[in-house]
């Protein structure tokens, strides 16, 4: 029954509904946006958790002293954008680890099919580090590097490799074959320790999850 249908009601009474009513409306907004921060809050725990699961394997190892460093420092050719298909200079180096790339750069993951050199180089740009293996590889080590792919790590295979497992960052790049021998997990490990982060545009952590 509405107020107005309530003639017996006094002033005092209808402004007291009147005040009632505004508060179970305030009562209802605020539990909407207690359920809405909730569940940004959950989002954002498994985002959380998915970085840490991602990570274990590489932060096991980052408490023993860092091994030899075999990477090699390749001139900075620039940061320059260009759009997809447009030509510029060869690279410095195979694959490059600086210079002409795209606007976008690729989220940090483990892919199975090749990215764009150009595009690749903007997550360098970024800090990434970028891991480009061979497609000839066996898969045991393509699982195995993956292991390492989680926030500021990416892996693509990449035909134009002249090794098996490059280790790229920003002018910085360590190349080597397997000879038939298991991944060398530490390597990896410690270039990712040594050269993540180090590119000329560093960003929120939060900005590589997009």
């Amino acid at each position: 029954m509405t107020e107005a249908n309530l003639p017996q009601l006094t002033k005092k009474e209808r402004r007291q509904m009147r005040r009632e009513e505004r508060e179970r409306q305030h009562a209802a907004i605020a539990t909407s946006a207690g359920r809405k921060k909730t569940g940004r809050m959950i989002l954002y725990i498994v985002i959380l958790a998915g970085i840490t699961a991602g990570s274990w394997f590489y932060f096991k190892k980052t408490s023993r002293p860092l091994g030899a460093d075999f990477s090699v420092a390749h001139p900075i050719q620039g940061q320059e954008h260009i759009k997809p298909g447009q030509q510029h200079d060869a690279y410095n180096s195979n694959p490059p680890t600086s210079g002409w790339h795209y606007e976008e750069p690729a989220r940090a993951d483990f892919y199975d099919t090749p990215l764009p050199d150009e595009q690749l180089v903007h997550n360098l740009e970024h800090g990434h580090i970028w891991i480009a293996y061979h497609p000839r590889i066996p898969d045991e080590v393509k699982r195995a590097i993956k292991k390492f792919t989680a926030l500021m790590v990416i892996a693509t295979p990449r035909d134009a490799n002249d090794t098996d497992i490059a280790l790229g960052a920003w002018g910085r790049l360590d190349k080597f074959n397997l000879d038939g021998q298991p991944l060398d997990e530490a390597r990896i490990a410690d270039f990712i320790r040594r050269y993540r982060d180090k590119g000329p545009e560093k960003l929120p952590a939060a900005a590589h999850l997009r």
